[in-house]
């Protein structure tokens, strides 16, 4: 039987890897590399854009439970992920460009996948998975709104990127905070004096004008930096400049506020200025980050972009498989449908494909457990809220332990057990086989 997926993202790339693997006759759309999005630029599939990292590593926390149960589900992302990993402290973060040709190379070499190397311009009637991301192209998110009617739409930023000979590690350190995991992030440290100059010019600067966009609602978790900053002069300093768990080997002392910096290779030849996501016009992203200490010479091989992301309605639209409601088999997938993050876009493909084979088949849904975090999320998105937001994994959606535990890592670990024998025990109930 023949089934389509439309987008080869992270999101679309597992769902075609997993009806693959079901032994559907798969057609993967990507619109790439004949017209891409405003902010891709690279020809493989499952391309990272904001950032390496894919979060947290340890089981016991948010995005780390949430990557066991994609290794459970039997992610193709967590496949790529430890193939291409580079060394990043507590977080698994990937070289972009091996990340992406391992997905690719995956897909391609499959005899169940067939790729069409083309923009779907037509809504689909049914057998389909819609994974075209937060950037689906003009024309086909006309379609999809016509089709479906109120969509909303937010803004998302990527940082810069510098190569590591230009940074000046006489200034800088290398350090991971509490001293976790091995120290391989460097670290700008600022005096006070150096961060009340540098937040000046920052809130200051001149932003790239947004054109196409009149009404700016900025999603919290990839906010600029300098849009972050412009809510009061402690804002960065307690956001992505914090300080906490680190201390300068020069004084001995906690600085005032800290830069870090993260491998974006395995060579360790770039780095990525974390948390700092930005609309700075070029030059003045070059004159403002050059004033972070030990960027005084830096050189910028990526500036920061903004783009438009788009997601749907979803409550009022999917249900919790992430079928549109009374579509024939019909699903979304991804970040368009409202979850937020690289894994949870990804998990999100997993699970569409999954209820989109078990429908085929005659199966029900596969019910995923609220004490899960794919479950949690799938109830994110069909629940309805007066003002519906994309949301990324976090331990506030999962219900609360019976036994209240004051050590919130030791709760975390608990949290993080009960869900992943929840998982285990609901696929085994509903005769999930891993393929």
């Amino acid at each position: 039987m023949k089934v389509k997926v439309i987008g080869a993202g992270l999101a679309g790339c597992e769902a075609a890897w997993r009806l693959a693997a079901e032994g559907f006759e798969v057609e993967l759309y990507e619109m790439k590399p004949k017209k891409f999005s405003p902010a891709h630029h690279y020809e493989g599939f499952a391309e990272l854009v904001c950032s390496n990292s894919l979060k947290a590593a340890r089981v016991e926390s948010a995005a780390g439970m949430l990557k066991e149960e994609m290794r459970i589900l039997g992610s193709l992302t967590m496949e790529a992920a430890a193939a291409t990993a580079v060394d990043a402290g507590g977080a698994l973060a990937v070289n972009r460009t091996g990340f992406s040709d391992y997905i690719t190379a995956k897909i391609k070499s499959n005899p169940n996948i067939t790729v069409i190397e083309e923009e779907v311009t037509e809504f689909p009637e049914s057998n389909t998975i819609i994974a075209t991301g937060p950037l689906t192209s003009d024309s086909f998110a006309e379609v999809i709104y016509s089709k479906l009617g109120k969509a909303l739409s937010f803004y998302d930023a990527a940082a810069p990127i510098v190569t590591a000979e230009s940074i000046d590690m006489t200034k800088a350190f290398y350090a991971a905070r509490y001293d976790r995991g091995d120290p391989d992030y460097i670290n700008c440290p600022f005096t006070k004096e150096e961060y009340e100059a540098f937040y000046n010019e920052l809130v200051n600067a001149e932003t790239a004008p947004l054109k196409e966009f009149e009404d700016l609602t900025v999603y919290e978790g990839c906010m600029p930096v300098e849009v972050l900053a412009k809510r009061g002069i402690e804002s960065v300093r307690y956001g992505c400049m914090k300080p906490v768990g680190l201390t300068d080997p020069r004084t001995g002392r906690r600085p005032y506020a800290v830069v870090q910096l993260r491998k974006e290779n395995n060579e360790g030849t770039l780095y990525n200025i974390v948390g700092f996501q930005t609309n700075l016009k070029f030059g003045e992203q070059k004159r403002v980050f050059s004033m972070i200490t030990g960027l005084q010479n830096a050189e910028f091989m990526r500036y920061g972009v903004m783009h438009r992301n788009t997601f749907l309605n979803s409550p009022l639209l999917l249900d919790k498989s992430f079928m549109l409601k009374d579509s024939d088999n019909v699903y979304f997938a991804g970040q368009i449908t409202g979850v937020e993050g690289y894994t949870e876009s990804a998990a999100s493909g997993i699970i569409a494909a999954i209820n989109l084979s078990r429908r085929l088949r005659g199966k029900k849904a596969l019910e995923l457990p609220l004490t899960t975090m794919t479950g949690a999320l799938s109830m994110h998105i069909c629940t309805e809220t007066k003002n519906f937001q994309p949301m990324g994994a976090n331990m506030g959606i999962l219900p609360e332990l019976e036994k209240r535990i004051k050590d919130k890592q030791a709760k975390y670990a608990v949290i993080a057990e009960r869900g992943l024998s929840d998982l285990r025990r609901a696929l085994s109930e509903q005769e999930y086989e891993r393929k």
